[in-house]
């Protein structure tokens, strides 16, 4: 349950900050400037965003990077920002909540 209230609140806080920069690069693709990169940002561009993140957001995130690692294959290669970011999570969420759940049920009935 932790972990999927972990994985669920990093989304959250991930749609928070898409929702906020989408403004301006609609903007900016509108005005003819190159609109801002769909892929991963570089180390460079990942520390200049921890710096702007609260250290309980960044908390938040490596757990979030921690969880989801086992899942990387989910992600979609081609896909933009919200499937890469969203079919790791639907299949970390199904192992961490429904899997890890239902082997918690099977382990207490053997008991």
């Amino acid at each position: 349950m932790v972990a999927s209230a972990c994985l669920l609140l990093s989304f959250l806080l991930f749609a928070l900050d898409e929702t906020s920069t989408a403004s301006k690069r609609t903007q900016d693709a509108i005005a003819g400037r190159s609109a801002s990169r769909t892929t991963d940002p570089s180390p460079q561009q990942e520390r200049a965003r921890e710096r702007a993140h609260s250290r309980p957001r960044e908390v938040v995130d490596d757990v979030n990077d921690v969880l989801i690692a086992p899942f990387s294959w989910a992600e979609p290669a081609g896909g933009d920002r919200w499937a890469r970011r969203g079919v790791p999570l639907l299949v970390a969420l199904v192992v961490y909540g429904f899997g890890l759940s239902f082997l918690a049920r099977f382990a207490r009935g053997r008991a």
